[in-house]
């Protein structure tokens, strides 16, 4: 298998992170010996501090708000230890395979930084643990993003001391029992390393990484749903001309028309001269609302990236020139930033969609269209529903991802004291933007349906020519085709969108490749 290489001027990219959570890639750390040598610095020089009877937050001192208290020399060693124990207390579902993965990976690169005084035994055993999915069952739910992701990162390092459970070969264990299975040993943890381990934005980041790459499909299949919702109700092509979108140039929002156009077949399209002078919003101001998320991408992933391949935790360890420095490197504002703007404009998207569906089955705005998109014979129409119960859901599906939209970094609470007085809540805002894009893409897999629908019921009707429509439309339809029937007799869909989410969430169609 294709191993990443790790070392200290590494930058690791948002698909990278994606790739080893999905087991295409796997982890290896730099060989090269003055990597290894500067590893090996950060706890000779916290060892040096010590023994000079220097002062070192988190290893001399309490935590946070106990920074005032001494560590007696006796207990120091204890001290990362019970760190890593009274975090204990998450609560939730607990992350998935992939997403504990992200997060473990994300926590790797940031320490492998050489900034963080943990030793180079911690890294390769981290790296093993990636390698060989020896996952930690991480809570989701008890982090407020500064001081970091301490209560779920707690779980890593409580695993590497052997000590929490972990999900290895389909079974759940403790860690040291998965570490003996595989010829691994728990370590201990040195003065600084639980906090090193603990005190990151590791869990936001890696939940964003994996969130920013779902978040990239939706709006392609966003858009090649609006080219077909177009084509289905007879929309006019002319809402997507290039010289348009010149005049107000976006280039999100251009690149969405452009696709549309592509889909459309847009100086074949038959509809070009449309009737109808002007489309309704949703049909013909998708690029404008797609193109939203489009023209953020770039910003997000700047953010991401940046957070992911930095150092996070506090305090930095200065080899260089002998400093421990004191900071606020935990704080996760940026990724909290990243993931409420991210979750609006896909939230915006499932919005999107939710009324193009509304058109498709209302006969006063879908352009001939039989009502809800029912497939059934006119002899017993009056018994046959088609997509009335999926547009209700989708609305259902819809109005919760708007519920979610509300900014989780504006309710920051004062904790611990009053030390972490000004928070980020980044896990938070991931979490509910995770959250978004499910629903969202439930919503998209609705869409797929009754798009299809749409189309196969004009082409039984010889409303549409197929060999008008694009190639990749044209495509598009056959690979819905080979695992959805049009719907005639009215029949239970929940299988069927629920294969057709998991069809998105496994990204298993090749879209816009460009």
């Amino acid at each position: 298998m294709t191993k990443i290489t790790i070392k200290q001027d590494s930058y690791i990219s948002i698909e990278q992170v994606c790739d080893v959570a999905t087991g295409v890639l796997q982890v290896k750390l730099s060989e090269e010996e003055a990597y290894k040598e500067l590893i090996k610095s950060g706890p000779k020089f916290i060892e040096k501090l010590l023994n000079e009877d220097g002062v070192v937050y988190g290893v001399t001192t309490g935590y946070g708000d106990s920074c005032t208290v001494e560590i007696l020399p006796e207990l120091i060693d204890e001290l990362p230890l019970h760190l890593t124990r009274y975090h204990g207390c998450g609560l939730g579902r607990y992350l998935s395979s992939e997403q504990a993965t992200a997060v473990m990976f994300a926590r790797l690169v940031s320490l492998s930084k050489g900034y963080s005084g943990v030793t180079l035994d911690l890294i390769e055993l981290l790296t093993s643990m990636i390698n060989l999915q020896i996952l930690p069952q991480i809570p989701e739910e008890g982090s407020v993003g500064a001081s970091g992701d301490l209560t779920p990162l707690s779980y890593i390092a409580g695993a590497l001391v052997g000590e929490r459970k972990v999900e290895w070969q389909d079974k759940l264990l403790l860690a040291k029992e998965a570490f003996a299975a595989n010829n691994l040993a728990p370590i201990k943890l040195k003065p600084k390393e639980g906090l090193a381990v603990m005190n990151g934005t590791a869990v936001m980041t890696g939940l964003a990484c994996l969130a920013y790459q779902r978040a990239e499909y939706v709006s392609k299949l966003a858009t090649r749903l609006t080219a077909m919702a177009s084509l289905a109700m007879k929309g006019n092509a002319n809402h997507f001309d290039e010289y348009l979108f010149n005049v107000k140039p976006h280039q999100g929002q251009q690149k969405v028309a452009a696709r549309i156009r592509t889909d459309l077949n847009y100086e074949r399209h038959p509809s070009r001269n449309s009737e109808r002078l002007q489309d309704r919003y949703s049909i013909r101001c998708a690029p404008h609302v797609i193109g939203v998320l489009e023209d953020a991408m770039p910003l997000f992933r700047t953010f991401i990236e940046n957070e992911l391949n930095s150092s996070n935790d506090n305090p930095i360890i200065d080899t260089e020139h002998e400093k421990v420095l004191h900071g606020g490197h935990f704080y996760g504002g940026h990724i909290a930033f990243a993931m409420d703007s991210m979750k609006n404009a896909i939230a915006n998207i499932a919005d999107l969609l939710d009324r193009q569906l509304a058109l498709m089955v209302d006969t006063r705005y879908n352009n001939g269209l039989p009502s809800n998109l029912s497939g059934a014979s006119k002899e017993r129409a009056s018994i046959n529903h088609g997509f009335k119960a999926v547009q209700i859901s989708v609305s259902a599906w819809t109005a919760e991802a708007l519920k979610h939209t509300m900014p989780a970094s504006v309710f920051s609470r004062s904790t611990e004291c009053h030390n972490q007085d000004k928070v980020s809540m980044g896990t938070i805002a991931t979490r509910d933007c995770l959250r978004v894009l499910e629903l969202t893409e439930q919503v998209v897999a609705a869409q797929i349906l009754a798009s299809y629908q749409a189309l196969s019921i004009r082409l039984n009707k010889n409303e549409l020519e197929k060999s008008s429509w694009s190639d990749e439309v044209t495509n598009f339809y056959q690979q819905i085709e080979e695992f959805f029937a049009p719907v005639g007799e009215d029949r239970a869909l929940e299988d069927d969108l629920r294969n057709f989410v998991m069809k998105i969430q496994n990204r298993e169609w090749n879209l816009y490749e460009e």
